[in-house]
């Protein structure tokens, strides 16, 4: 009985030790960064009422989310996202803002996963919304931000899809799919199943110009060319070549930050959240078959709590960025002075005042009584195994 309560429950881990200090160190110099573009912290609950992720707002489905009553019995939930709270926050708190209001923020997430998916449940995420603003600059300062927060983080090879979400709605309305077969499509895609794609499409009759533009879902990264072509075919569909228009743009103020290298189109991404309207990007590095960096734009979102304010956001998600870079072997330079003082029972006051002068020179200090028996090679051997660096010795 005893040894079954040392275990955490399914989907959930401890961090200790040094993984800890680095996950500190990771999250401390990413809201520096979020500071510097001028973005404020928030604290958010971490539950809040059901109906700030029901199916009508489009966030995660109701059966993945963790549910529990109050003592009036109104449905409470485990945040599953961040975006929807910070949203009803920028309602309840800048509500009579005409400007844009830009939030940061950083906490923990928990989605009800299925077992076999070997995902955690439990995730940290870090992040920011400008809300207020719905103009390409502002897509691109987001961009830019996700991009110096990878290499604030330390990452060097990354790659940032950027999609639009009115492409694949674009190309559905305009091919009249019913919604069977709409959903049949996405997951096609999602599954990156672009062949199963193109049997779907070659059995509707369909245009030459919308059978060209379906064929572009599965390109991974849209040239300056390709994405001219498009415009072209797209002539008669003004919802796909807004969606166009708008990644030309994009790459256009992208280049002023210089991170445009790091940016790819792809107008075949997708994505869960349905409260997307406007353009949806995702992060991806070696070591992480996961996203470590998703967001997107969100133009309606704020409607559904009183406040009509375009907005887009991102979330890093700390785990798997940090497993990322681990497995690139990418440090990650943590500070760590550490002293262990060990004395006598006659040496205590002194062990004290040497303690309160390292502590003043931003050392870490522990204080440890010698007990009889112990040798100083059992003292430096447990400093070993505490990450302590130098053993003081006071007797």
């Amino acid at each position: 009985m005893e040894r079954r309560l040392l275990h955490t429950p399914e989907g959930v881990r401890d961090i200790y030790n040094m993984e800890c200090a680095r996950k500190l160190v990771l999250q401390e110099n990413l809201h520096h960064l979020l500071k510097k573009y001028g973005y404020h912290a928030i604290e958010t609950p971490t539950f809040e009422f059901f109906d700030i992720f029901s199916r009508e707002i489009g966030t995660t489905p109701s059966k993945d989310l963790y549910k529990f009553f109050d003592r009036e019995g109104n449905t409470l939930v485990l945040r599953p996202d961040m975006t929807p709270s910070v949203a009803r926050c920028v309602a309840k708190y800048y509500g009579d803002e005409e400007f844009p209001v830009r939030l940061s923020y950083m906490g923990n997430t928990f989605i009800n996963n299925n077992s076999y998916q070997g995902r955690l449940k439990e995730n940290t995420q870090l992040g920011a919304e400008l809300s207020g603003d719905n103009s390409v600059a502002a897509d691109a300062e987001i961009l830019a931000l996700v991009v110096n927060a990878l290499k604030t983080a330390g990452l060097k090879e990354f790659q940032i899809g950027v999609g639009h979400v009115d492409f694949f709605r674009g190309l559905a309305d305009a091919a009249e799919l019913d919604e069977d077969i709409e959903q049949e499509l996405a997951e096609l895609i999602s599954n990156k199943n672009f062949l199963g794609v193109e049997e779907l499409i070659d059995s509707f009759h369909l245009s030459e110009e919308l059978k060209e533009l379906f064929s572009m879902l599965g390109t991974p990264c849209m040239t300056d060319e390709m994405i001219k072509r498009a415009k072209d075919l797209a002539g008669h569909y003004p919802v796909i070549l807004k969606a166009l228009e708008r990644f030309e743009e994009l790459m256009q103020v992208l280049s002023c930050y210089e991170v445009e290298k790091y940016i790819s189109i792809e107008p075949g991404m997708l994505s869960t959240y349905h409260y997307y309207t406007g353009i949806i990007f995702a992060g991806y590095t070696f070591g992480s078959g996961e996203p470590i960096v998703k967001g997107g734009r969100y133009d309606h979102l704020m409607d559904y709590f009183g406040k009509h304010a375009p907005s887009i956001g991102f979330a890093v998600v700390i785990d798997q960025l940090l497993a990322a870079l681990a497995r690139q072997k990418i440090e990650i330079p943590v500070e760590n002075s550490q002293v262990l003082i060990v004395f006598t029972e006659d040496k205590q006051q002194d062990a004290i005042k040497k303690a309160m002068f390292l502590r003043d020179q931003e050392n870490g200090v522990s204080l440890a009584a010698w007990q009889p028996g112990r040798t100083k090679e059992d003292y430096q051997n447990y400093a070993e195994r505490m990450q302590i660096q130098e053993v003081l010795f006071i007797s």
